[in-house]
Parts: C-alpha cells; structure tokens; sequence
C-alpha cells in the first residue's frame, strides 16, 4: 500500500539527511601549497545543505543565514573529504541544516575534523513567498541534542540581532 505524506506532516532526519557524501576536489580549488580554499569548501557544502533543506521542505529553499562556520583543519590535496549534512531544527517558517566535513587520509585511515557550519533556510513558494515547513521528527539521543542546541543558537541570533 503506498501512503501520501502532505507538506505539513513531521518527516524524520533520516528522510533528508545527506551521510558520508564524498566532495569531490580538483586542482583549482587548491592553493600554491596544496590546501583546499576555504571558500570553495564553504561553496560546496552550502549546496549539501541546501539539497537537505529541499528534500525536508518539498520546494526551493533560499539561505536565510550561516549562523556559523568553523574551519577546525586544512583539507589538503591527498585528503578525501567526506560531508554529513542533516536537519537539527525545524521552526514555524524555517529550519537549520548542520553540516561537517571530515578529511580521511586514504594510507593511514586517519580522519580529522576540517569543518562544520549551520545553515539557515526558508522555504518558499513558486511566488517566493515564506511557507511553512514541515515538523522534524527526531529518531535518537544525537538528534535530540543537536536539536536543543540548535534552539539555543537560535534563542542567541535573536537576542544579539533581534531576529
């Protein structure tokens, strides 16, 4: 028996999460000394994020905001990087993707934390009006905490900005 789900039910994280998606890198985005850009990581992962937000909403989402991005190492030429990206908070009108990359050393089996970011989205119609996203169900401890912290992230951009 195949079951409709509408826009306005809760989907689980799993439905939208992205886990172990490889990044591909190509020369050009290396620098002289063979580390990754920066802002082509950035590039990159922003589209992981977005593809999470479109799948979780059912329309085109825009970036409301990056509330954070840490770069904690370098990724560099011989690293493959790996992206988990996945929905930690869904409100009335929008929702927070969380993004981490990892670098893995292909000889040694070594992972190292390169970055995490937090992206904004609003859901919009084909009029670009804001819509309602759908609830997120949370599916274990992991999700539970990240959707705490992501409340109080929240809870932190509207006391600093008033937003």
């Amino acid at each position: 028996m195949f079951i409709l789900q509408d826009r306005f039910s809760g989907k689980p994280v799993s439905f939208s999460a992205i886990e172990g998606c490889k990044i591909p890198l190509f020369e050009e985005h290396m620098n002289p000394h063979g580390v990754l850009f920066g802002s082509r990581i950035l590039e990159l992962v922003s589209s992981y994020a977005a593809q999470v937000a479109l799948a979780h909403s059912g329309v085109a989402c825009r970036t409301a905001g990056i509330d954070f991005v840490r770069f904690f190492a370098p990724a560099k030429r011989e690293d493959g990087l790996v992206c988990k990206a996945a929905i930690n908070h869904c409100w009335e009108n929008s929702m927070e993707v969380g993004v981490r990359v990892v670098a893995e050393d292909f000889r040694s089996l070594e992972q190292k934390h390169v970055l995490s970011a937090y992206f904004t989205y609003e859901a919009l119609d084909a009029e670009g009006r804001i819509l309602v996203v759908p609830k997120l169900i949370l599916e274990n401890e992991e999700q539970k905490r990240r959707f705490s912290d992501a409340e109080r992230r929240r809870l932190l951009r509207i006391k600093r900005l008033g937003k």
